[in-house]
C-alpha cells in the first residue's frame, strides 16, 4: 500500500505492505494526508532484508548522551543510513537511497523501534531531496503569535521547549506550532514562511499550518535577561547549524547555501541571553511582537 503526504508544500510517500503494523502507528502523519497516492519527491519503501553496508561513512553520528545516532554512507549511485535512538542502543534501521534521494528502501532491524526508524529515515530523506528547493527542515521550536512564527533555536537541552512554555503560559495568543522539527521554505515572492510538520520530538504537536516567519531567536543561558540582534553573517552561521542537510556535498551546499542567504536577508535574527522565566518571555516578546 502507498500511502503521500504534502508537508511544506512537498509531496512524500510511504509504501508499506498493507497489513503491517507501521500503519497503526502513524497518528502523527494523518493531518498531512492526501486523500490519495500522488507522484512524490521521495518515497521510503518498507522491505524485509537488504545486503551489509560496505560503502564509506562519511558522518558518524552524534556522540551526545541520549541522541539519535545516525550513520550515513555513500558509494557510488548510493547512500546509506542507519539509525538508533542513542549510544549503546542497538540499530534501529537501515535505508539505501539512490543519488538523487527519490527512494529510500528500509529494513527495520529492531521492531519495537519501527516507528523512530520510519521517522528517521522519512526526516533525512526530506532533509536531503528539499536541500535544492530553498527549503530547510530545522532543529527549533516554534510559537506562532500575531499570525506569524516565532523560532527559538539552541543545542539540545538549552531550553527551546521551555521558552515555548514560557510564551504559551505568559504571553497571550501565543501557540506552539512545532516542538523540534519545523520547515523553513523561501517562497517565490521572497518572503518566508513557516510550516509544521509531523516530526516534533517528544512533544506530540503535529499541526499542518504554516505562518510567514515573523523572527529567529537563539536561546543562549545566562543569569539575566536580554535580547539582542544579529549580524547576517552570526545569522547564517545559526541557520548553518540548526538544519539537515549534507554541507560537504557540493549540490546540496549550493542549495542549502540559496536558503541561508534568501532566509538571513528576511527574517530578523536575534541572541536571546535568558533565564527559563517567565520574565524571558516578557523580554523576547516584547521585542519580537513589536517588529
Amino acid at each position: 500500500m502507498t500511502r503521500s503526504y504534502r508537508v511544506a508544500g512537498h509531496i512524500f510517500s510511504f509504501d508499506i505492505p498493507d497489513a503491517h503494523p507501521l500503519w497503526g502507528q502513524l497518528a502523527q502523519y494523518r493531518p498531512f494526508e492526501l486523500p490519495s497516492a500522488q507522484p512524490s519527491l521521495f518515497t521510503v519503501e518498507l522491505v524485509d532484508s537488504q545486503p551489509e553496508i560496505t560503502m564509506e561513512k562519511v558522518y558518524g553520528g552524534s556522540e551526545e548522551p541520549l541522541q539519535p545516532v545516525v550513520l550515513l554512507y555513500r558509494g557510488g549511485e548510493s547512500w546509506a543510513f542507519e539509525m538508533s535512538p542513542c549510544q549503546g542502543r542497538p540499530l534501529s534501521g537501515r535505508a539505501v537511497a539512490d543519488r538523487s534521494f527519490t527512494r529510500a528502501r528500509l529494513q527495520i532491524l529492531n521492531p519495537s523501534d519501527a516507528l523512530f526508524a520510519l521517522n528517521n529515515a522519512a526526516m533525512l530523506m526530506f532533509a536531503f531531496s528539499t536541500a535544492c528547493l530553498k527549503t530547510l527542515e530545522m532543529h527549533a521550536s516554534v510559537i506562532v503569535n500575531g499570525g506569524k512564527a516565532y523560532l527559538w533555536l539552541a543545542k539540545s537541552g538549552t531550553g527551546k521547549s521551555t521558552h515555548s512554555r514560557m510564551w504559551l503560559e505568559n504571553i497571550p495568543g501565543s501557540r506552539l506550532l512545532n516542538d523540534d522539527n519545523p520547515v523553513i521554505r523561501v517562497m517565490e515572492d521572497g518572503h518566508v514562511e513557516v510550516f509544521g510538520s509531523p516530526w516534533s520530538g517528544k512533544t506530540p504537536c503535529y499541526r499542518n499550518e504554516h505562518y510567514p516567519a515573523g523572527a529567529i531567536c537563539e536561546i543562549v543561558r545566562n543569569s539575566e535577561n536580554r535580547i539582542t540582534r544579529k549580524t547576517i553573517f552570526s545569522s547564517y552561521a545559526l541557520l548553518y547549524s540548526s538544519s539537515s542537510g549534507f554541507k560537504f556535498d557540493s549540490a546540496m551546499a549550493d542549495g542549502l547555501h540559496e536558503a541561508y542567504e534568501k532566509t538571513v536577508a528576511a527574517v530578523p535574527c536575534f541572541t536571546l541571553e535568558c533565564r527559563p522565566d517567565a520574565d524571558a518571555a516578557r523580554v523576547s516578546s516584547e521585542t519580537l511582537l513589536a517588529l
